[in-house]
């Protein structure tokens, strides 16, 4: 700034070194090639920006068709998807009982998934134990039904036992409402109330179990795409 007000005052003496045309061309000469080096430099930040530019726009765009992607993979779920979501373990265990008790292995597993994610040892807040998330006393009485005369708490941590204990529940719910969905609000909710919104003609009065029983479903029809060799049932 202090130099163009210089230049402003002071022009060019003709008889100085570079006040003249000489002066006047050798300047121009310098500042044709300040020019062209400043030139040269927004060139080439300029490409760089673009090549940066282009870069980012291309990972926006293989992001945006990643999203895209999973919103499609979310939409259809294929099997490789439900795999790396939804895990399976016991899947004998899992089949097995389900077979004794009539149920489809693909229910029971996503019971278990929801309840535990197929976590052995949880334990929630109210008492319920195991994958399968049984209360102790529920899990006594069912022992009885089921030839396990000696319960013991700790039995309830056991794959085995809890996965036949809940397969039992779970096709005595089945039996007594004759219906998938409301032997789920059961399972969910308890008997008791169950009973009384029936009594009262009343669908599922919790949003907590009506979330419940939507989500067991939708992971039955996901553990039957993703896991159909493994637990015998049969792809939708």
């Amino acid at each position: 700034m202090r130099e163009h007000a210089r230049a402003a005052r002071e022009p060019p003496d003709p008889r100085r070194g570079e006040g003249g045309t000489r002066g006047l061309q050798l300047r121009q000469r310098r500042q044709s090639g300040t020019a062209r080096r400043v030139r040269g430099r927004h060139v080439a930040r300029s490409r760089s920006h673009t090549a940066r530019v282009r870069r980012v726009a291309a990972a926006v765009a293989v992001l945006g068709l990643a999203v895209a992607g999973v919103g499609y993979v979310h939409v259809t779920e294929p099997g490789w998807w439900v795999r790396l979501w939804y895990p399976l373990k016991y899947e004998a265990i899992v089949r097995g009982h389900a077979r004794n008790y009539r149920l489809d292995p693909a229910l029971l597993a996503g019971v278990i998934y929801q309840e535990s994610k197929f976590r052995s040892d949880v334990k929630s807040s109210s008492g319920a134990i195991g994958l399968m998330q049984l209360l102790p006393d529920t899990a006594k009485g069912i022992a009885l039904h089921t030839g396990g005369s000696r319960f013991r708490v700790s039995d309830l941590y056991n794959p085995e036992i809890n996965i036949r204990y809940g397969a039992w529940y779970l096709r005595h719910l089945l039996d007594k409402y004759g219906d998938e969905r409301t032997a789920l609000a059961a399972y969910n909710a308890g008997q008791e109330n169950v009973d009384e919104w029936r009594r009262e003609g009343r669908g599922i009065a919790f949003s907590e179990t009506r979330h419940y029983v939507k989500r067991v479903e939708r992971l039955k029809t996901l553990y039957r795409r993703g896991y159909s060799s493994e637990l015998g049932a049969t792809s939708s």
